[in-house]
Protein backbone atom coordinates (compact mmCIF):
# COMPACT_ATOMS: atom_id res chain seq x y z
CA UNK A 1 0.00 0.00 0.00
CA UNK A 2 2.69 2.07 -1.16
CA UNK A 3 2.23 6.44 -1.48
CA UNK A 4 5.48 7.11 -3.35
CA UNK A 5 6.17 10.27 -5.33
CA UNK A 6 9.25 10.22 -7.92
CA UNK A 7 10.53 13.81 -8.79
CA UNK A 8 11.50 13.62 -12.28
CA UNK A 9 12.09 17.13 -13.53
CA UNK A 10 13.19 20.49 -10.95
CA UNK A 11 13.60 22.77 -13.51
CA UNK A 12 11.79 25.85 -14.47
CA UNK A 13 11.65 27.39 -18.33
CA UNK A 14 15.15 26.93 -19.37
CA UNK A 15 16.42 22.69 -19.06
CA UNK A 16 20.30 22.51 -17.39
CA UNK A 17 22.24 19.54 -17.98
CA UNK A 18 21.58 18.13 -14.17
CA UNK A 19 18.20 19.32 -14.25
CA UNK A 20 15.02 18.29 -16.50
CA UNK A 21 11.63 20.84 -16.58
CA UNK A 22 8.40 19.65 -14.24
CA UNK A 23 7.22 16.52 -13.97
CA UNK A 24 6.67 14.06 -10.95
CA UNK A 25 5.41 10.01 -10.77
CA UNK A 26 2.77 9.33 -7.85
CA UNK A 27 2.58 5.79 -6.90
CA UNK A 28 0.07 5.06 -5.49
CA UNK A 29 -0.37 1.20 -4.81
CA UNK A 30 0.90 0.50 -7.96
CA UNK A 31 -1.10 2.83 -9.93
CA UNK A 32 1.15 5.30 -11.71
CA UNK A 33 0.08 8.95 -12.27
CA UNK A 34 2.17 11.66 -14.28
CA UNK A 35 1.98 14.74 -12.91
CA UNK A 36 3.07 17.42 -15.85
CA UNK A 37 5.22 16.04 -18.92
CA UNK A 38 7.99 18.46 -19.44
CA UNK A 39 10.76 17.49 -22.12
CA UNK A 40 13.26 14.36 -21.31
CA UNK A 41 10.10 12.68 -19.62
CA UNK A 42 10.72 9.40 -21.18
CA UNK A 43 14.38 9.24 -20.78
CA UNK A 44 13.50 10.20 -16.75
CA UNK A 45 11.02 7.33 -16.52
CA UNK A 46 13.74 4.72 -17.52
CA UNK A 47 16.24 5.84 -15.30
CA UNK A 48 13.83 5.68 -12.03
CA UNK A 49 12.88 2.30 -13.88
CA UNK A 50 9.24 3.04 -13.95
CA UNK A 51 7.05 1.28 -16.59
CA UNK A 52 5.98 3.95 -19.42
CA UNK A 53 2.99 1.62 -20.26
CA UNK A 54 1.76 1.33 -16.66
CA UNK A 55 1.44 4.78 -16.49
CA UNK A 56 -2.19 5.24 -15.42
CA UNK A 57 -3.33 8.83 -16.12
CA UNK A 58 -1.92 12.06 -16.70
CA UNK A 59 -2.26 15.41 -14.64
CA UNK A 60 -1.03 18.73 -17.18
CA UNK A 61 -1.26 22.11 -14.59
CA UNK A 62 -0.83 24.51 -17.68
CA UNK A 63 0.03 24.57 -21.26
CA UNK A 64 3.98 26.62 -21.13
CA UNK A 65 6.56 24.13 -22.57
CA UNK A 66 8.09 23.45 -19.72
CA UNK A 67 5.19 21.16 -18.41
CA UNK A 68 3.85 19.82 -21.73
CA UNK A 69 6.67 19.38 -24.31
CA UNK A 70 7.19 15.90 -23.27
CA UNK A 71 4.14 14.70 -24.15
CA UNK A 72 4.57 14.41 -27.82
CA UNK A 73 7.00 11.50 -27.34
CA UNK A 74 6.05 9.71 -24.50
CA UNK A 75 2.63 9.25 -26.62
CA UNK A 76 4.35 7.86 -29.35
CA UNK A 77 6.28 5.61 -27.26
CA UNK A 78 3.50 4.54 -26.04
CA UNK A 79 1.76 3.74 -29.43
CA UNK A 80 5.20 1.52 -30.24
CA UNK A 81 5.18 0.32 -27.04
CA UNK A 82 1.68 -1.22 -28.05
CA UNK A 83 -0.57 0.45 -25.30
CA UNK A 84 -4.02 -0.28 -26.03
CA UNK A 85 -6.01 0.81 -23.36
CA UNK A 86 -6.96 4.59 -23.27
CA UNK A 87 -4.87 7.40 -21.42
CA UNK A 88 -7.15 9.54 -19.57
CA UNK A 89 -5.44 13.36 -19.42
CA UNK A 90 -6.57 16.30 -17.35
CA UNK A 91 -5.64 19.64 -18.35
CA UNK A 92 -6.94 22.59 -18.95
CA UNK A 93 -9.53 23.19 -22.05
CA UNK A 94 -6.79 24.58 -24.56
CA UNK A 95 -4.94 20.92 -24.59
CA UNK A 96 -7.59 19.72 -26.55
CA UNK A 97 -6.71 21.34 -30.01
CA UNK A 98 -2.66 20.60 -28.84
CA UNK A 99 -4.00 16.85 -28.77
CA UNK A 100 -6.11 17.22 -31.87
CA UNK A 101 -3.32 18.37 -33.80
CA UNK A 102 -1.02 15.92 -32.37
CA UNK A 103 -3.18 12.69 -33.30
CA UNK A 104 -4.18 14.26 -36.84
CA UNK A 105 -0.21 14.86 -37.43
CA UNK A 106 1.30 11.66 -35.72
CA UNK A 107 -1.71 9.53 -34.87
CA UNK A 108 -1.95 7.23 -37.22
CA UNK A 109 -1.52 3.76 -36.10
CA UNK A 110 -1.93 4.63 -32.61
CA UNK A 111 -3.86 1.31 -31.07
CA UNK A 112 -4.88 3.42 -28.12
CA UNK A 113 -7.25 6.92 -27.53
CA UNK A 114 -5.62 9.38 -25.31
CA UNK A 115 -8.69 10.90 -23.80
CA UNK A 116 -8.53 14.76 -22.68
CA UNK A 117 -10.27 15.87 -19.67
CA UNK A 118 -11.36 19.56 -19.39
CA UNK A 119 -10.05 20.73 -16.04
CA UNK A 120 -11.86 24.41 -14.92
CA UNK A 121 -12.28 25.19 -11.23
CA UNK A 122 -12.43 28.23 -9.01
CA UNK A 123 -12.21 26.36 -5.78
CA UNK A 124 -11.11 22.88 -5.22
CA UNK A 125 -13.45 20.08 -6.86
CA UNK A 126 -12.78 16.58 -7.12
CA UNK A 127 -11.97 15.59 -10.94
CA UNK A 128 -10.93 11.88 -10.39
CA UNK A 129 -11.61 9.05 -7.97
CA UNK A 130 -11.03 5.34 -7.76
CA UNK A 131 -12.15 2.92 -5.03
CA UNK A 132 -9.26 3.69 -3.01
CA UNK A 133 -8.41 7.36 -3.94
CA UNK A 134 -9.66 10.95 -5.39
CA UNK A 135 -7.78 13.81 -7.06
CA UNK A 136 -8.86 17.30 -6.92
CA UNK A 137 -8.29 20.56 -8.56
CA UNK A 138 -7.61 23.86 -7.40
CA UNK A 139 -6.59 27.02 -9.47
CA UNK A 140 -3.20 28.60 -9.35
CA UNK A 141 -1.99 32.06 -9.78
CA UNK A 142 0.07 32.22 -12.94
CA UNK A 143 0.10 34.18 -16.32
CA UNK A 144 -2.19 31.60 -17.77
CA UNK A 145 -4.66 29.09 -16.59
CA UNK A 146 -3.01 27.08 -14.41
CA UNK A 147 -4.45 24.19 -11.89
CA UNK A 148 -2.77 22.09 -8.69
CA UNK A 149 -3.92 19.01 -7.84
CA UNK A 150 -4.28 17.38 -4.32
CA UNK A 151 -4.22 13.45 -4.39
CA UNK A 152 -5.98 12.11 -1.13
CA UNK A 153 -6.83 7.91 -0.08
CA UNK A 154 -10.42 8.06 0.58
CA UNK A 155 -10.95 6.82 4.45
CA UNK A 156 -10.92 3.18 5.18
CA UNK A 157 -13.61 1.27 6.22
CA UNK A 158 -13.39 0.46 10.04
CA UNK A 159 -12.12 -3.02 11.19
CA UNK A 160 -13.49 -5.21 13.89
CA UNK A 161 -11.23 -6.26 16.40
CA UNK A 162 -11.52 -10.29 16.53
CA UNK A 163 -11.66 -10.06 20.67
CA UNK A 164 -14.67 -7.77 20.36
CA UNK A 165 -16.31 -10.25 17.40
CA UNK A 166 -16.09 -13.08 20.14
CA UNK A 167 -16.79 -11.00 23.02
CA UNK A 168 -20.37 -9.49 22.45
CA UNK A 169 -20.92 -12.38 19.84
CA UNK A 170 -21.24 -10.43 16.78
CA UNK A 171 -23.08 -11.72 14.14
CA UNK A 172 -22.40 -11.06 10.43
CA UNK A 173 -24.93 -7.86 10.56
CA UNK A 174 -23.74 -6.68 13.08
CA UNK A 175 -19.85 -6.60 11.94
CA UNK A 176 -21.00 -4.62 8.82
CA UNK A 177 -22.77 -2.24 10.88
CA UNK A 178 -19.57 -1.20 12.98
CA UNK A 179 -17.19 -1.25 9.57
CA UNK A 180 -19.31 1.29 8.06
CA UNK A 181 -18.64 3.06 11.78
CA UNK A 182 -21.95 2.90 13.29
CA UNK A 183 -23.02 1.83 16.74
CA UNK A 184 -25.25 -1.55 17.22
CA UNK A 185 -28.33 -1.67 18.93
CA UNK A 186 -30.10 -4.70 19.91
CA UNK A 187 -33.67 -5.66 20.41
CA UNK A 188 -32.91 -5.84 23.54
CA UNK A 189 -31.81 -2.03 24.36
CA UNK A 190 -27.99 -3.23 24.40
CA UNK A 191 -25.46 -0.88 22.71
CA UNK A 192 -22.19 -1.85 21.63
CA UNK A 193 -20.20 1.53 20.95
CA UNK A 194 -18.41 1.23 18.08
CA UNK A 195 -15.73 3.22 19.49
CA UNK A 196 -15.17 -0.06 21.43
CA UNK A 197 -15.49 -2.64 18.95
CA UNK A 198 -13.92 -0.91 15.46
CA UNK A 199 -11.12 0.96 14.49
CA UNK A 200 -9.64 2.73 11.79
CA UNK A 201 -6.22 0.38 10.80
CA UNK A 202 -4.96 3.78 9.14
CA UNK A 203 -5.27 7.09 8.50
CA UNK A 204 -5.49 8.74 4.38
CA UNK A 205 -2.58 10.02 3.21
CA UNK A 206 -2.06 12.91 1.20
CA UNK A 207 0.16 14.84 -1.53
CA UNK A 208 -0.23 18.28 -3.31
CA UNK A 209 1.38 20.06 -5.96
CA UNK A 210 1.41 23.46 -6.62
CA UNK A 211 3.39 24.73 -9.85
CA UNK A 212 3.28 27.34 -11.01
CA UNK A 213 2.17 29.73 -9.13
CA UNK A 214 2.38 33.46 -7.55
CA UNK A 215 1.58 33.25 -3.72
CA UNK A 216 -2.30 34.11 -2.96
CA UNK A 217 -3.99 33.78 0.40
CA UNK A 218 -6.12 30.60 -0.24
CA UNK A 219 -3.76 28.67 -1.27
CA UNK A 220 -2.82 27.63 2.07
CA UNK A 221 -6.06 26.69 3.02
CA UNK A 222 -7.00 24.33 -0.16
CA UNK A 223 -4.18 22.61 0.77
CA UNK A 224 -4.21 22.05 4.79
CA UNK A 225 -2.75 19.24 7.02
CA UNK A 226 -1.60 17.57 3.75
CA UNK A 227 1.34 14.95 4.46
CA UNK A 228 3.82 16.08 1.71
CA UNK A 229 3.41 19.74 -0.53
CA UNK A 230 5.27 20.18 -3.38
CA UNK A 231 5.80 23.73 -3.67
CA UNK A 232 7.18 25.73 -6.87
CA UNK A 233 10.56 28.03 -5.56
CA UNK A 234 11.51 29.86 -8.70
CA UNK A 235 13.56 32.17 -6.84
CA UNK A 236 15.61 32.88 -3.25
CA UNK A 237 14.46 35.64 -0.89
CA UNK A 238 15.30 39.24 -2.79
CA UNK A 239 13.58 38.08 -5.79
CA UNK A 240 10.23 39.36 -4.72
CA UNK A 241 9.62 41.71 -7.67
CA UNK A 242 10.70 39.54 -10.26
CA UNK A 243 8.83 36.68 -8.60
CA UNK A 244 5.69 38.82 -8.83
CA UNK A 245 6.09 40.25 -12.35
CA UNK A 246 6.44 36.87 -13.73
CA UNK A 247 3.97 35.28 -11.51
CA UNK A 248 6.00 32.63 -9.52
CA UNK A 249 7.03 31.99 -5.63
CA UNK A 250 10.33 32.33 -3.91
CA UNK A 251 11.23 29.95 -1.87
CA UNK A 252 10.49 31.94 1.49
CA UNK A 253 6.91 32.07 -0.12
CA UNK A 254 7.01 28.27 -0.79
CA UNK A 255 7.83 27.97 3.20
CA UNK A 256 5.06 30.55 4.15
CA UNK A 257 2.38 28.67 2.56
CA UNK A 258 3.75 25.65 3.92
CA UNK A 259 3.50 26.36 7.48
CA UNK A 260 0.34 28.17 7.41
CA UNK A 261 -1.00 25.08 5.70
CA UNK A 262 0.24 23.16 8.96
CA UNK A 263 1.74 20.62 6.19
CA UNK A 264 3.81 17.98 7.58
CA UNK A 265 6.66 18.08 5.06
CA UNK A 266 7.53 20.23 2.08
CA UNK A 267 9.75 19.17 -0.98
CA UNK A 268 10.50 22.53 -3.25
CA UNK A 269 11.44 23.16 -7.00
CA UNK A 270 11.10 24.35 -10.31
CA UNK A 271 14.26 25.98 -9.44
CA UNK A 272 15.56 29.18 -12.03
CA UNK A 273 18.36 28.56 -14.24
CA UNK A 274 20.29 31.59 -12.77
CA UNK A 275 20.77 29.37 -9.89
CA UNK A 276 22.51 26.06 -10.57
CA UNK A 277 23.50 25.26 -6.73
CA UNK A 278 20.12 26.36 -4.88
CA UNK A 279 21.46 24.69 -1.53
CA UNK A 280 20.91 28.23 0.13
CA UNK A 281 17.53 28.07 -0.07
CA UNK A 282 17.21 26.01 3.01
CA UNK A 283 19.35 28.26 5.34
CA UNK A 284 16.36 31.04 3.89
CA UNK A 285 13.52 29.16 5.40
CA UNK A 286 15.15 27.89 8.27
CA UNK A 287 13.14 30.02 10.76
CA UNK A 288 9.96 29.21 8.46
CA UNK A 289 9.72 25.58 7.93
CA UNK A 290 12.92 23.58 9.20
CA UNK A 291 13.14 20.14 7.47
CA UNK A 292 11.77 21.29 4.07
CA UNK A 293 13.30 19.15 1.03
CA UNK A 294 14.84 20.20 -1.91
CA UNK A 295 14.20 18.39 -4.79
CA UNK A 296 16.24 16.42 -7.32
CA UNK A 297 16.20 14.57 -10.10
CA UNK A 298 15.82 11.03 -9.17
CA UNK A 299 14.78 11.45 -5.69
CA UNK A 300 11.99 9.35 -4.25
CA UNK A 301 9.99 10.55 -1.47
CA UNK A 302 7.55 7.52 0.25
CA UNK A 303 4.56 8.59 2.35
CA UNK A 304 4.43 5.61 5.18
CA UNK A 305 1.49 4.21 5.77
CA UNK A 306 0.48 5.61 9.57
CA UNK A 307 -1.93 4.09 12.13
CA UNK A 308 -5.17 6.09 12.81
CA UNK A 309 -4.52 8.69 15.85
Amino acid sequence: MNFTLNILGTASALPMVNRYPSAQVLDVRGRLFLIDCGEGVQMQIRRQHLSILKLDTIFITHLHGDHTFGIYGLLSTMSMLGRTAPLHIYAPKAFGKILSDFMFSFGDGFKFEPVHHTVSAEEPVKIFETRSIEVLAFPLRHRIETYGYMFREKTPAKNVRKDAIARFGLSLAEIGTLKRGEDVLREDGTVILNAEAAYRPYEPRSFAYCSDTAPFPELAGWVKGVDLLYHEATFPCGYETLARNTFHSTVTQAAECARDACVRQLVLGHYSSRFPDVSFYLDEIAGIFPGAILASEGMVIDIPLKKYR
